[in-house]
């Protein structure tokens, strides 16, 4: 295994340093002024134009994020200060309360391990390494992990496009005992199978947790679970509401979503396949109603570039889900676009109602789940928003 060492020297322009001294994590690569002796994926110091340390940093030589710090000053990043990182991640989420069974364990730059997601589940970890750093460390992190946790396996599923963007190759390992395809675990008081090796994600939304307990919170009557997936929120709301309709366009999906409510004995729920705009249209067209609906479709915004056409879609259809609640109904709505911010998605979800004749009154305004911890000076980490609106006319 390939010891932690830092290797050479990064200058960057004033524009960087102030970033960095601002409180942000990120140099890119047109901050850059000169590079001395680091390798693809090494742990560098930088330095400002005039050779002050400004900190210690992981390197890319092809990402247009070029720097990813990991400390500011002469502080050495060798095993010990990673191993630090490792337990300061696992202590926070003891902290929050993170279910220690079903729970993302580290949260690459929100545990200031930039390029390294951690997802437990039960005794298993899949691990996603992002960047030419996380991928040249992960044998040394893979034992990190398995010193802090024993899993019975580590699932590399390094099988994320991003990845392409760092020069790194796609594809998927284990080491240890053979993973399962699927296994089940407790999410709160259901059942759910998680896909390991072929799932979503890392094999759930883990992201959502807390929000699936506020979505039972406040629903009631006929329900709608719009981009379902495994109908996570639908099992929560099937306890409280009379119905629940689960709608998704993936089939493996909506098999997922029967495969859950078969297990957790559940029959209020049905699972439709179906693109989840036109299953609006429809519904409307024929009259009827709901009493809480939840949208949590997939990223509109992949990039600055994408935005305006998001905010078209996600208008789009937030509009077609008001008209079609009742008056006091509720609509539990996210983007999961980091590109999208909170003031923005609050005025898209305004014009919709403004245009659907309603008004929304706002009960909650959440993000993602505590084991995704948010840098406030790194907005990229906050990328999940999540309203709870009361719809009246």
């Amino acid at each position: 295994m390939m010891p932690v060492t830092e290797e050479g020297r990064v200058r960057i322009h004033k524009r960087g340093v102030a970033r960095i001294r601002n409180g942000h994590l990120w140099v890119y690569r047109s901050d850059i002024a000169d590079v001395l002796d680091v390798p693809p994926g090494g742990i560098t110091t930088v330095c400002d134009e005039r050779d002050a340390v400004i900190g210690k940093a992981f390197y890319s030589s092809t990402s247009q994020i070029a720097l990813r710090f990991l400390v500011r000053g002469e502080k050495p990043v060798d095993e010990s200060f990673l191993r630090r990182r490792f337990q300061n991640a696992d202590a926070l989420r003891r902290l929050v309360g993170a279910n220690p069974q079903l729970s993302r364990r580290i949260y690459s730059e929100g545990d200031l391990l930039p390029g390294l997601i951690v997802d437990k589940y039960g005794d298993y970890l899949v691990v996603q390494s992002l960047t030419q750093s996380a991928d040249r460390l992960q044998p040394f992190f893979a034992s990190l992990l398995q010193e802090l946790y024993e899993p019975r396996s580590i699932i590399f599923r390094n099988d994320i496009k991003v990845r392409e963007l760092e020069g790194l190759p796609l594809g998927q390992s284990s080491m240890g005992e053979t993973p399962p395809e699927t296994i089940t675990l407790a999410d709160g008081d259901k059942q759910v199978d998680i896909p390991l090796l072929g799932g979503q994600k890392t094999g759930a939304f883990l992201d959502q947790s807390e929000n699936r307990r506020a979505a039972r919170r406040y629903a009631s009557g006929r329900a709608l679970d719009g981009f379902c997936y495994g109908g996570g929120f639908a099992l929560h709301m099937a306890d409280v509401c009379e119905s629940v309709e689960a709608v998704d366009l993936s089939a493996a999906a909506i098999e997922l979503t029967r495969s859950n409510a078969a297990r957790n004995q559940i029959q209020n729920i049905t699972s439709i396949e179906a693109n989840v705009f036109d299953f609006l249209r429809e519904r409307f067209s024929m009259g009827e109603r709901y009493d809480t609906i939840v949208l949590d479709p997939p990223a509109f915004a992949r990039n600055k570039e994408s935005l305006e056409g998001a905010l078209r879609g996600y208008k789009e259809i937030n509009n077609r889900a008001m008209r079609l609640l009742r008056n006091g109904g509720v609509l539990l709505t996210c983007s999961c676009s980091h590109h999208v911010s909170e003031a923005l998605f609050a005025e898209m979800l305004a014009e919709a109602a403004r245009d659907a004749g309603c008004w929304a009154r706002v009960l909650e305004r959440r993000i993602q789940s505590a084991d995704h911890p948010v840098l406030l000076s790194v907005p990229e980490t906050l990328y999940l928003k999540c309203f709870i609106l009361q719809i009246m006319y």
